[in-house]
């Protein structure tokens, strides 16, 4: 559709005052490892990166989009946390007994609560508890993971494919630091109810107590989740997200040398943005932008935005932003609510901010006849 530009917002209304001068900005910290990226989880945007696309094995961070899948379930009421779902041979062989990796100690053929198998997956990253969890939602585990897959697709986790549930090596199974950190922000912003559990330190099931391999939760207060991950093949992996001041970083380090090594680097990374950066509200949800023109209607009508609009940039920077309304050229009523009309650009230089569509503040009824006969007439000629 052609777009027209027909409104100019000299300066964000939150920021009607003279600029300031920003403080110097440092480049990111050089980490050892083979991908990582620090997102703010609010505005979506990527303050620093390295090799952030780059497919890497995920190892355990898998479980973040099992428990993504999961929580949906839970909000969808097609699982219930006291639910008792069974354990399964391949659950028991694959993710437990036999497993060289993570297991919660599940007993074969026993059932074990949903919310049970939750921590197991979550806290002690135990294969086996996920596995039981992707049988209990997709009725076989590899249903699940094409389950998975539609979920990442969603989300537009383009450099993401799954092929089992927990994060067993696969060459089919890939994801990209990138793709975690849009996944931790989306378990954040969607299920806040159930995020909880990755701030969970301990867990103790049929009498063996199990901690939480995320040492940055007792490193860092303002940090409150997310996941290990590790194999010989990925390396250390840490997917961590912590808030200060209103302000939620999330950092992703993938392929470490060693646990210190992934939470050294990934405090780094949280550290630089929460100092250099800052994140600022720009519009709120539902607040008037500027006004269209509407063929067939006498007066102008109020656009606005339908949700908060958000940005993150060096701290002071956000003072020198601008805003630009760009109107759909030849509106014409009638027009519903839901109907976008235009775009609202913020940029900083060159650096786009946000895009965002633009709505009529209320639904568009034609005027009267004569206002419709005139504006038929002038729609002929333009």
């Amino acid at each position: 559709m052609t777009r027209s530009r027909c409104l100019v917002l000299a300066l964000l209304a939150f920021v009607l005052c003279s600029a300031v001068d920003a403080a110097p900005l440092p480049p990111p910290p050089p980490l050892a490892a083979k991908g990582w990226v620090l997102l703010d989880a609010t505005s979506g945007r990527v303050i620093a990166g390295q090799k952030e696309n780059e497919r890497l094995d995920p190892a355990s961070l898998t479980k973040l989009m099992t428990s993504y899948a999961v929580f949906h379930a839970l909000k969808e009421g097609k699982l219930k946390l006291e639910q008792e779902v069974p354990v399964s041979e391949h659950a028991w062989r694959v993710g437990g007994a036999t497993s060289d990796g993570s297991t919660s100690y599940l007993p074969i053929h026993s059932r074990v609560r949903v919310v049970d198998a939750i921590q197991g997956m979550i806290v002690q990253s135990g294969n086996d508890a996920t596995i039981v969890l992707a049988e209990a939602i997709g009725g076989s585990e590899q249903t699940f993971v094409t389950m998975m897959n539609q979920y990442a697709q969603q989300l537009g986790l383009a450099g993401t494919h799954f092929m089992n549930s927990a994060g067993l090596p696969d060459p089919q199974h890939y994801t990209t630091a990138r793709d975690i950190a849009m996944l931790g922000a989306a378990l954040v912003r969607e299920f806040p109810e159930y995020y909880k559990w990755f701030s969970q330190r301990e867990f103790t099931y049929n009498k063996i107590r199990q901690f939480n391999r995320n040492g940055l939760l007792d490193r860092d207060p303002s940090v409150d989740g997310i996941k290990t991950g590790h194999t010989d093949a990925a390396g250390f992996c840490l997917a961590s997200s912590a808030q200060r001041d209103g302000m939620r970083l999330v950092a992703v380090v993938m392929g470490a040398a060693s646990a210190k090594a992934r939470e050294d680097a990934s405090e780094t990374l949280l550290g630089y943005g929460f100092n250099f950066f800052e994140t600022k509200r720009l519009y709120a949800a539902a607040q008037r932008v500027g006004q269209a023109h509407v063929y067939k209607v006498g007066d102008p009508v109020p656009v606005v935005v339908h949700g908060a609009v958000y940005s993150t940039a060096p701290r002071g920077d956000l003072a020198n932003a601008k805003a630009e309304l760009l109107l759909n050229p030849k509106l014409v009523a009638p027009l519903a609510a839901a109907t976008p009309v235009g775009h609202l650009k913020v940029t900083l230089g060159d650096a786009l901010l946000a895009d965002v569509p633009v709505y009529p503040a209320t639904a568009v009824e034609p005027g009267n006849l004569f206002r419709r006969l005139i504006d038929t007439v002038r729609l002929w000629f333009s």
